[in-house]
Formats: structure tokens, C-alpha cells, sequence
């Protein structure tokens, strides 16, 4: 019984990890391509530059899920899971 409930709890608080990391991945390449398109539109000559940065900032926001994700996979290998 203890076992069951442990691993009920891990894929619960698994899920919800993952879920929330995708949601604020989502939020966060929204608002930054979102901040791309606002500054292309004031300044089109410094649209290479800003492309660059968005790139570099959407790659460190997408790296959230990637992490969650191997927490994920360390909180199910401890709860003996996979």
C-alpha cells in the first residue's frame, strides 16, 4: 500500500512539474517573440541583431522544460517508477 501511494504521489507531482514548465516556456517564448516582432517594427535596420538575441533568449527559456524534465526523471528513478 505504501508503495502504491508514493508512486501516485510521484506521477502527480510529476505531471504537474512538467506541466507548469511547459506553460511558462510557452509564456515566456510568447512574450519574447512577441518583444522581436514590437522591436523589427520600431527599428528594421537593427532586425539582425535583434533576431540574434531572440534566439539566444528563447533557447535559455526553453532550457526550463529540459531541466524539469530530468528532475522528473530523477524524482521517478527515486520513487522507482521507470
Amino acid at each position: 500500500m505504501e508503495n502504491s501511494i508514493a508512486t501516485a504521489a510521484a506521477l502527480l507531482g510529476v505531471g504537474i512539474m512538467l506541466g507548469l514548465a511547459a506553460f511558462g516556456a510557452a509564456i515566456g517564448d510568447g512574450l519574447v517573440t512577441g518583444r522581436l516582432i514590437e522591436g523589427i517594427s520600431r527599428q528594421p535596420e537593427a532586425k539582425n541583431t535583434l533576431f540574434v538575441n531572440t534566439l539566444i533568449s528563447v533557447g535559455l527559456v526553453e532550457a526550463m522544460p529540459i531541466i524539469a524534465l530530468v528532475v522528473c526523471f530523477i524524482i521517478l528513478s527515486a520513487a522507482k517508477v521507470l
